[in-house]
């Protein structure tokens, strides 16, 4: 299966189901040879399967959902996902349940039927990703300068892709700032990269440009003998 280049995903899972295969058959063989009667043995075998089956339908559906992993592939080896409330990379699809490595490299063992009675998210499965960022400036910043300095530095960045081409749009009028949504597009393994290097960009950058990047403020009125006598921000 690796010379001709199979899925590491599906070689894997198969290697797993023929080893505990193969392993039965062999057990069986070496009592036959020893001179046990295999026929009832495997009469006993089947019964007590079958009542073992009753009490372990937890693991049964867990196979299952392994067979249906492997069939469906909605993710294979080294995908990045979320799946069973669990974020990160899968290392191996086995016959109960399914490795992956966390973000700061742990190992983290779910349960097939876990994985597949949930929604599951590759992040991996498309070549090009959309970073979607929010940044506030004050009400009484020049609001086309920003939006230039965005598409300014979007441009300067040559990991952005021009096709599907960067957008600068105002997501809000905020309590506390004009809130733009800038949405870049980029190659899957540059999302992260992109995400932090443009935040820092856009805040050295505004600082150079004299545009703020507000705090959260309230103004208060005060009245005095019934009357506003004054504003303080």
């Amino acid at each position: 299966m690796i010379k001709r280049n199979l899925d590491e995903t599906l070689v894997k899972f198969a290697t797993n189901l023929i080893f505990i295969t193969l392993m039965a058959f062999v057990i069986i063989a070496a009592l036959d040879r020893l001179g046990v009667n295999t026929t009832s043995f495997a009469a006993i075998i089947a019964a007590a399967g079958l009542a073992i089956g009753f009490a372990l339908q937890g693991t049964l559906s867990n196979f299952t959902s392994g067979i249906m992993l492997i069939v469906f592939r909605p993710f294979k080896v080294n995908d990045f996902i979320e799946a069973g409330g669990i974020t990160g990379v899968v290392e191996e699809i086995q016959i109960f349940t399914t490795r992956l490595r966390s973000p700061d490299n742990k190992m983290i063992i779910v349960p097939n039927g876990q994985v597949m009675s949930g929604e599951i998210t590759n992040y991996s499965a498309k070549d090009t990703r959309r970073v979607d960022l929010v940044f506030g400036v004050g009400y009484d910043d020049d609001l086309k300068k920003v939006k230039s300095v965005l598409f300014e530095l979007m441009s300067a960045d040559s990991r952005i892709l021009a096709d599907p081409e960067p957008s600068v749009g105002l997501l809000e009028l905020g309590d506390n700032s004009v809130n733009f949504a800038v949405r870049p597009w980029v190659k899957t393994d540059d999302y992260w990269p992109v995400f932090f290097d443009m935040q820092e960009a856009v805040k050295l950058r505004f600082d150079e440009e004299g545009i703020s990047i507000p705090y959260p403020q309230r103004d208060l009125h005060i009245i005095t003998n019934g009357a506003p006598d004054g504003l303080v921000a």
